[in-house]
Order: C-alpha cells, then structure tokens, then sequence
C-alpha cells in the first residue's frame, strides 16, 4: 500500500514537472513572437510558433491575459533580480544609484518590442482575433509597476534610515522613484532625445538631493 501511494505521488511529481516545462515551451515561444511582433502579437501567432492550436494554448493560460500575466511575470522577475545586483554592487551610493537606473533602462532598450508588449496596446486585434480588440493591457501593467514599487519600497526601508515614518516614505519613494524611471523611460524610448548615460545623470540629479544626505539603516546593507 506504501508503495502504490508513493509510485502515484511520484507520477503527480513528474506530471507537474512535465507541465512546467511545457508551460516554459510555451512561454518562450511567445516571447519569439513578442519579439517579432511587439504589441501586436497575436495568440494565433503564438500558437502558431509553439506548433501547438490556439485552443490548446487557452488551456495552459486561459486567454490572452493570462498569457500576459506570465509573461509579465517572468520579465519582471528578471529585471528584479537585475536590479538588485545594481544596488548590491561594492559602489559608492551615486554610482548604485546611476547603475540602478541604467539597469531599467537598458533593458527596455534591449527589448523594445517586448517592453510596447507588455505597456502598450496594439491599436486593433487582428481581423482574426476582433475579440480580443478589448484586451486593456493598462488593467494588467499597473499591477507590474505597483509590484516593481513595492520591492524598490522594501530595499529602502531595509537599508535607508528615513526618521520615525520609514516605512511610509520609503513606499513613496519606492512608487515615485519606479513612476519616474517608467515615464521617463517610455518617452526616451519612442523620442531618442538623448543618450542613455546623459538620461540616467540627468535622473540621478533629480533623486539625489535628499538620498545625498539620508543615512544608512543601522546593521543593515549600504543603498
């Protein structure tokens, strides 16, 4: 009896694990798609690339939000971990500041058409896909900036010492700094007015009158 619930455990362990994988397959496919197509990408074409047909993509996300939803979670994981290796860098705390922001925005630089994907929608769905013209691509990336605000918000509490309200600042520093590095982004990215290096000074200059002067969080790490 021992045995046959471990053997049924272990054919659950390997069903969840072949689904996973199944499921990064499919993710890494739209991302050629995203990257081919930007805003326009269509569940027709990712179904298309994954060899698999849009009926079988809708039953590993659901629809065109959930595909979005993962992968606005996978990128957003990745730029996380990017950015926190710019602020974890053995820097003084201008240059991890400068690093932070370079961070952000080279990695809408490196992938535009993912970044217009993920906060910009198509104008129109394509004639094969009208339902899905009413896809709000802003009703599922404002939750992605409130999260990049919240761990930002979490990184300068931990190691910025900001008085007695800490932690109500450092959430609106962490949202305010996040809207800037967006808008700021954004406009750079469709304009070009100037190079990345003179954007992240310019920006830096703006933030840094007050993180000039604010200490650092006693036992914690250096921002």
């Amino acid at each position: 009896m021992e045995s046959t619930r471990q053997t049924a455990a272990q054919v659950q362990t390997q069903q969840r694990s072949a689904a996973d994988q199944r499921r990064r397959e499919l993710l890494e496919a739209a991302d050629r798609v995203v990257l081919r197509d930007g805003p326009k990408a269509s569940m027709n074409a990712i179904a298309a690339e994954a060899g698999i047909t849009k009926p079988i993509l809708y039953r590993h996300f659901g629809d065109k939000g959930g595909l979005y939803r993962a992968l606005a979670k996978r990128h957003t994981d990745a730029l996380l971990d990017a950015l926190r290796a710019a602020l974890d860098a053995p820097a003084e705390r201008r240059q991890r500041v400068e690093a932070t922001l370079d961070t952000y925005l080279a990695a809408i630089e490196a992938r535009p058409q993912v970044y217009r994907f993920l906060m910009h929608p198509a104008e129109e769905a394509p004639p094969s896909e009208q339902g899905e013209q009413n896809f709000d691509v802003g009703r599922h990336s404002a939750p992605l900036l409130r999260r990049l605000g919240e761990e930002l918000a979490k990184v300068i509490e931990d190691r910025v010492d900001l008085g007695p309200e800490s932690q109500r600042l450092a959430r609106v520093w962490g949202h305010g700094i996040v809207g800037m590095m967006h808008a700021a982004g954004d406009w750079w990215l469709g304009e070009r007015p100037c190079s990345r290096d003179e954007l992240v000074r310019s920006l830096a200059d703006l933030l840094w009158g007050r993180l000039a002067v604010a200490g650092d969080r006693e036992g914690g790490a250096v921002f």
